[in-house]
């Protein structure tokens, strides 16, 4: 594929730049390996006057720019070719292309890293990583599933144990939920509803029926909570979950299905009711809390000892780790990281990845990789993981030690806005823009979600409820209009197909594909509603998930081919095939531009294709 200016400006029609790689035309790509050149070729047309172009390349946090002279190596018919050939070593730089004519300079201009035009002033360029040439990806995934081990399923075979300081509600169904008055207000978490890792294991059939090959896992290991990400001890299986033999039976009952698991590594902090900080004096253990003599002291930063100290956002329960420290940080790295590998786990997803220092996170994962080449890494960041910076420092995940993968949540946060405005260029920016910036192999692992246990369920969201409510009984007690939901469900068809059909793969938050509803933390949070699920939504998400068994869906190339209006059109392509996919985001029938004949990969039937209905959507196998 061959970027091209802008045609909004009519003037530089036929400006062309591109990168070369082995020979590949790669000009799409804003990521390469640090054993690799990179000819970069810009194509000038006559018309256009140029008597020169220069490559402008800095390398991040630095000032020393450097400028690469392009030779003007051949002529053409209809204008002129310069190129350059580069190596450069590991880390993220950024460029721009001048175009010199006579006492003008014209500098290329971006804001995706994709599209481009030419502006008389520096202001938008583009960004290169530059990666590890040894850098060995995650094992990829056709789909995950995201468990929230209380509210999935409650095993009818497993004796609950009963603890003095948790409250337990007996009605699966109805139970009325624990909460705050508002939002944000102080709430124990205490409250179980008995779902286990037995649960989960019970419903190992009912996963691989959604085509599921990682199960994600909320947190498991000990502790007050019911989301246990309060970590009371590292190495032990929460008891109300099962203990350490259910999380065995389930990553041994998981692999005969070729299901791998993967835990939410919580390593940023622990609770205070733990037996690293201890401060409600449940443990033994001499905790950071209750003596400066503790082996945990070092562990944690005390403003003023023993009641002022560093936690997560100021949340006195959530004492923050001190990661610095070499002793704390190989507890984790080798100790908790050994303990649940050897057991057989595929990885780690890493809660706030942001708040993890760049010394934890090549440790964790040189360790993580001793056990498991494959084995995966995914962090949670909500923005565009390369340009990412917090506390003033950029990060360097994807530069080939530290991360690889992360949440993605610029899709979801576009996606919804496409569905909410009906624009289709809000979802194709973000897709071309994370497709020119990350590592190819980041893109075709990225966690695609739309739905967390830490955001409104997606079916509230695209029933255009109040999610700004911050009334928290209200909040309990909202549910859809018929009407509503009626189109929420329409909606939701068309956004899960582009959720499984883009490059990365979709992580399915349990319960949307049963039409579970809800606003914020914890009414996103309600127990799975076996029994009652909608089953043709159900069977929706059966057929996506037969949709990743094709591997044009995890492999293949990406572009967009149409945005406009409501109307989304792109295309996946690998040696193998070529799929078209078409989602409608609008209330109207829109049609398409051109008729697409093949094979309907949904529907599994032969089609030919000129327009979609209201919320419609196609995923079509083009005739060769």
């Amino acid at each position: 594929m061959i970027l091209q200016a802008n045609r909004k400006n009519e003037s530089y029609d036929g400006v062309k730049i591109t990168k070369t790689v082995r020979g590949l035309e790669m000009s799409d790509c804003g990521a390469f390996r640090s054993d690799e050149k990179i000819l970069f070729a810009l194509t000038l047309p006559r018309t256009l006057g140029a008597s020169g172009a220069v490559l402008r390349i800095v390398k991040d946090k630095c000032e020393n720019e450097e400028d690469i002279v392009l030779s003007c190596e051949r002529s053409e018919i209809d204008g002129e070719i310069y190129s350059a050939e580069i190596s450069l070593g590991t880390g993220l730089y950024f460029y721009e292309i001048l175009i010199l004519r006579g006492l003008e300079t014209l500098f290329s201009y971006t804001e995706n890293n994709y599209d481009y035009t030419f502006r008389s002033r520096s202001e938008g360029r583009f960004s290169l990583l530059i990666y590890d040439a040894d850098y060995i990806p995650m094992k990829r995934e056709r789909m995950m599933y995201h468990v929230f081990v209380d509210r999935f399923n409650k095993s009818e075979s497993f004796d609950l144990p009963r603890r003095n300081d948790a409250v337990y509600e007996e009605d699966w169904h109805n139970g009325k939920m624990q909460y705050a008055k508002t939002k944000g207000g102080f709430v124990r978490n205490n409250q179980f509803f008995g779902g286990s890792l037995y649960g989960v294991t019970e419903k190992l059939d009912y996963l691989a029926s959604l085509g599921v090959s990682v199960i994600y896992l909320s947190p498991i290991f000990k502790a007050y909570s019911n989301h246990k990400y309060d970590t009371g001890d590292y190495l032990r299986v929460d008891e109300g979950f099962g203990g350490d033999e259910a999380l065995k039976e389930l990553i041994e009952k998981a692999r005969e299905k070729n299901i791998s698991i993967i835990l939410d590594g919580v390593f940023n902090h622990t609770g205070d009711d733990s037996i690293y900080f201890n401060k409600k004096e449940k443990y033994r253990s001499l905790g950071a809390y209750n003596s400066k003599e503790s082996e945990y002291y070092d562990w944690f930063n005390f403003r003023e000892y023993p009641s002022d100290y560093e936690s997560w956002w100021g949340i006195p329960i959530l004492p923050r780790l001190k990661l610095k420290n070499k002793k704390c940080r190989d507890f984790i790295t080798q100790k908790v990281c050994k303990k649940y590998m050897e057991m057989g786990i595929g990885g780690f997803r890493l809660d706030v990845a942001d708040e993890l220092c760049d010394e934890f996170l090549y440790e964790f994962r040189s360790e993580l990789r001793k056990y498991s080449k494959n084995a995966a890494l995914i962090g949670e960041v909500w923005e565009n993981a390369v340009l990412k910076e917090s506390y003033g420092d950029r990060r360097h995940y994807f530069e080939g030690r530290q991360l690889d993968s992360v949440m993605n949540y610029p899709f979801r946060a576009s996606a919804i806005e496409f569905f909410k405005y009906a624009d289709s260029e809000i979802i194709a920016d973000t897709l071309k823009a994370l497709w020119a910036t990350y590592p190819r192999e980041v893109c075709h692992s990225l966690m695609n979600i739309i739905g967390t246990h830490d955001t409104e369920r997606i079916l509230t969201v695209l029933g255009n409820a109040d999610c700004t409510l911050t009334d928290n009984v209200k909040a309990d007690n909202f549910r859809l209009s018929p009407e509503a939901k009626e189109e929420a469900l329409e909606r939701l068809k068309a956004l899960s197909t582009l959720q499984y059909t883009v490059y990365g793969f979709p992580c399915l938050y349990y319960g949307d594909e049963a039409e579970m509803e809800g606003l914020h933390d914890p009414f996103c949070r309600r127990p799975f509603p076996w029994g009652r699920e909608n089953k043709d939504l159900t069977e929706h998400y059966k057929r996506l998930g037969a949709l990743r068994e094709d591997r044009v869906f995890t492999d293949g190339d990406f572009a967009v081919l149409c945005a406009k209006g409501g109307l989304l059109v792109f295309e996946r392509k690998n040696d193998e095939k070529r799929a078209v996919v078409a989602i409608n985001a609008s209330p109207r029938n829109v049609k398409l531009g051109k008729t697409y004949k093949g094979y309907d990969l949904y529907n599994k039937e032969n089609t030919e294709i000129s327009s979609l209905p209201p919320y419609g959507f196609a995923v079509v196998e083009i005739n060769k």
